[in-house]
Parts: structure tokens; sequence; C-alpha cells
């Protein structure tokens, strides 16, 4: 039996009201970055980590205001706060969130953190207020920014085939693990919606 079939799929109106609910309340890396560039108003962005992790490295234009000094911070009612951690094992953002949201705000997770944030090779500002740009994590690709290209591969890595199997540039079948997946898909050209 199939591992993904065991749970029957959601309808439709399910799937949808799961998903449009986690939109209300995460946004990625390429939306913020995207807004960022483009000047959009009525957004906050806050970083919730330690001073030592934000002296390290931070979304440019971003506030630090750590989850236990939340509750004393006075933040306009307009704004939508977006607040971010160190990336996917850190629930730091959730905490922040739920603070935010306990004080009335408006509030959405950057999902992927600081760590996807760098690892786009979007620009990172350090405490002493130097701004610079790492390379591209080549998994993840560089999203489709302002001023930025996606990555193409130069040759084909290999292609997808049926039934789940993955055919290497020789037409050798291979098993698809979530690494070899990654690896295909880090050589096409990717947007970030």
């Amino acid at each position: 039996m199939s591992a993904i079939l065991r749970t029957p799929a959601a309808s439709p109106a399910v799937a949808f009201a799961h998903f449009a609910a986690r939109l209300a309340v995460e946004t990625d890396v390429a939306d913020v970055a995207r807004d960022l560039a483009h000047g959009v108003t009525g957004v906050v962005v806050v970083d919730v980590r330690s001073l030592e992790s934000w002296d390290q490295g931070h979304v440019p234009g971003a506030l630090h205001i750590p989850v236990s000094e939340i509750p004393a911070t006075t933040l306009p009612f307009d704004q939508v706060v977006v607040v971010y951690c160190w990336g996917p094992g850190c629930n730091g953002a959730q905490q922040g969130g739920a603070a935010f949201a306990r004080l009335g705000y408006r509030v959405k997770e950057m999902i992927g953190g600081f760590e996807y944030w760098a690892r786009e090779g979007l620009p990172v500002e350090r405490g002493d207020g130097k701004v610079e740009r790492r390379g591209v994590d080549p998994l993840v690709g560089a999203c489709a920014l302002p001023g930025r290209s996606p990555q193409v591969a130069e040759r084909p890595v290999g292609d997808v085939g049926a039934v789940g199997g993955l055919r290497d540039v020789a037409g050798r079948r291979r098993a698809v693990t979530r690494r070899a997946l990654r690896v295909v898909m880090a050589g096409f050209p990717r947007s970030c919606s």
C-alpha cells in the first residue's frame, strides 16, 4: 500500500482551507526580499533571535526584538509584523508570532528563517552595519528576484522516470531519494511563486 495514500487525501475544500490558513500566517524569504526590494509599505520585519545571532547576520532593514522583549514593544498596529528566527529547526518565530498576536498585531512567520535568507544569497547585514552577499547554496538555487536570474543547469542531471524512479544521464534507473531529487531539481530554473 502507498505510504502517501494510506491516509486519504483531503477534499479540495478542506485542502483549500488548510493552505489558505497557512498563507494567512506564513510568507517566505523570496516574498519578503521582493517586498523589501520594492519598498512595500505596511510590513515590518522583526528578528526575534539573540543579540549574538543578530550581530552575526540579519535581514537588512529588520528590527531586532528578542521574544522576551516583545511584550514591552510598541509598533504601529497598521503594519503586518513578519517574524523570523534562525530557521526551520527553531521555534522562536512561532513564539514571537504568538507574542505579537497576543498583543493584537497581525503577524506572519517568514518560513525558512534567516537560514534560508542567507542560503538564497540575499544580502546579510552584520551587527557592525556592514552588508554582504554570500553565495547561493546550490541545494536551494536562486529565486527569480529583482536583478537576479535563476540558476540553470549546464547539462541535464537526469530525469524523473515513471513509477517514482530516476534515470541518470546514462539511462540507468535509480531510486528517488529526497537527496537525489534535490540534486536533480537544483539544476533547473525555479521561481519562488
